[in-house]
């Protein structure tokens, strides 16, 4: 098992809760925005410690990919207010 993806998904869920407690409190989207991208970078970690990384490389590009521009979203919805 490698130990720094395990600790990235660990991480992940801990953004992912943060994120929609967040969310949860002051009604921000922003923190909901960044803990579903965080969501999807952890499935992504997931699948890599199930084995997955070489069957489903495209896939998890696109994932990632999708990840990062749900943070480039919220980041965008900060800095135009």
């Amino acid at each position: 098992m490698d130990l720094i993806t395990l600790v990235n998904l660990v991480l992940c869920i801990i953004i992912v809760i943060l994120g929609y407690l967040g969310y949860k409190k002051s009604g921000d989207k922003v923190s909901l925005y960044i803990g579903i991208a965080f969501g999807i970078f952890g499935l992504s970690h997931f699948l890599t410690l199930l084995g997955l990384r070489e069957t489903l490389s495209i896939f998890l590009i696109i994932i990632r990919f999708i990840a990062y521009l749900i943070v480039i979203f919220a980041l965008y919805k900060v800095t135009s207010k």
